[in-house]
This record gives C-alpha cells, structure tokens and sequence, in this order.
C-alpha cells in the first residue's frame, strides 16, 4: 500500500470513528452555534460605545472562527493520542506500516473538515442572524488556507499535549489552560486599545494572532488577494503549520 493510501485508510477510519460519537460531534458544531447566538444575537456590539464588543459584527469573525479553529483540534488530537495510550495503540501501530508523520497527516486532515464545516456554519450564522457584512471578493477564498494552516498548528499543539498529559482528563485540562488565554489575547474579541502597552508584544507571540489579523483584513477590511497584511500573516501562519506539524508528528509515541 502506497503512502497515499495508509493515510487514506487512516483518514476514513478517523473520520468514522468521529461520526460514532454522537455527542462530540453534536457539540463540535452546537458550541460556535450558541456562542453566536449569545454574544452575536443577544449581547449584541455596541459601535462607539466603548469596551467590550464596542466594534461592528463583523469584526469579530476572526474570534468566532478562532473558536474552532483553536479548541476542536487542541483536544480532538489530544484525546485521540491518550486513548491511543490507554488502549496500547501505538504498540499495534509500530507493526504496520503507518508512520507517525502519516497518521498525524491523516487526523490533521479530519480535522481540516470537521472545522471547515464548523466555519462555514459560523459563517452563515454571522450573516443571517447577526446582519454581519462581508466582503464578497476573491481576497475572501483565502479564508481557506487560513483555516487549514491554522488548524495544522493547533492539530501539532494537541499532539504534543496528548503526548505530555497522562489521561483524557489531563488533555482536556492542558488544552482548555491553554486555549482560553490565546483566545482572548490574541487580538480576536479583545481589541488591542484594551490591553496595556507592555502587553502589546506578548500578543505576537501567540500563533492564533497572525490567522486573527489576516482574517479580520478579509472579512472586515475587505482586503484583496495581494494584500501585504494578508500575505504577511498567511505566511507566518503556514511557518508556524510546518513547525507544529513536524513537532506534533515527533511527539507521538511509538509505543505506550
């Protein structure tokens, strides 16, 4: 079986095994459902009135895609490497063919379309029930590679997590320590005005800034496919991909 085909059957194996637990894949997609609803539909921005969610609606895309983008594949792939562990996986894997570089490829890539799905909805959501504008230009088809390399880095994260923490529990405690600070400081419902000044080159530091700024340019700014903030951005994005990528894929263990 050629490598195409081992990640191929990993993928449709992973993606099965997603659809049979009902209530993961009910919440995948009911929590940036409600959090629209909540701080989107009933909060609702307040322009010019001062602190939180004092910008337009659409403003705040970048934080509702962040939601996803960081915290589904954080514990998704952190969770699928501890129950690999529990269940002495890892041990069956090393007698087959499958690398590690290409079972990481294949659970990065189901993430890619559970999450894909999940920003498409969240999208939808932001326009019908928000009233949020976005601008339709071809700068907007660059919301896929956002996406996708964004994904890949939080996917790199959690296998390092999964690697690192001793249980399911300990995946989802190390994952929620770290996702809910990069949320909200990472220029995505927190504007940079709100933050103190020494704060200000912390926020760089964190990789969900770069795929906030290059969204926000997109669905808010309205920029086009040659954008220097954009490309900017992207690029850092799909660096920080590789690295967590490869760092993720080193992690798995070999055996248990």
């Amino acid at each position: 079986m050629t490598a195409t085909g081992r990640v191929s059957a990993e993928f449709g194996a992973a993606w099965n095994s997603f659809l049979r637990r009902r209530t993961a894949v009910f919440f995948t997609f009911f929590f940036p459902v409600i959090l629209v609803l909540i701080f989107g539909a009933l909060v609702q921005t307040q322009p010019t009135g001062g602190g939180l969610f004092a910008e337009p609606q659409a403003y705040y895309i970048p934080g509702y895609l962040a939601t996803v983008v960081l915290f589904t594949p954080l514990s998704r792939v952190g969770s699928e490497i501890a129950r690999h562990r529990e269940g002495n996986r890892f041990e069956k894997l090393a007698t087959t063919p499958l690398s590690r570089t290409e079972w990481m490829l294949a659970q990065t890539l189901v993430n890619v379309v559970v999450i894909g799905l999940a920003a498409l909805l969240i999208l939808a959501l932001m326009v019908l029930v928000t009233g949020a504008e976005i601008p339709l230009s071809p700068g907007i088809l660059l919301l896929i590679p956002f996406v996708v390399l964004g994904v890949t880095v939080f996917c790199g994260l959690g296998s390092v997590l999964g690697s690192i923490a001793d249980s399911q529990d300990g995946v989802i405690a190390a994952s929620n320590t770290v996702a809910l600070p990069l949320l909200f400081l990472s220029e995505t419902f927190v504007t940079p005005e709100l933050l103190p000044d020494w704060f200000g080159p912390i926020v760089n530091l964190s990789p969900l800034t770069y795929f906030s700024r290059g969204v926000r340019a997109l669905t808010y700014e309205g920029a086009g496919l040659t954008d220097p903030t954009v490309l900017t951005n992207l690029g850092v994005v799909a660096a920080l991909a590789v690295v967590f990528f490869v760092a993720g894929a080193y992690a798995i263990p070999r055996t248990d």
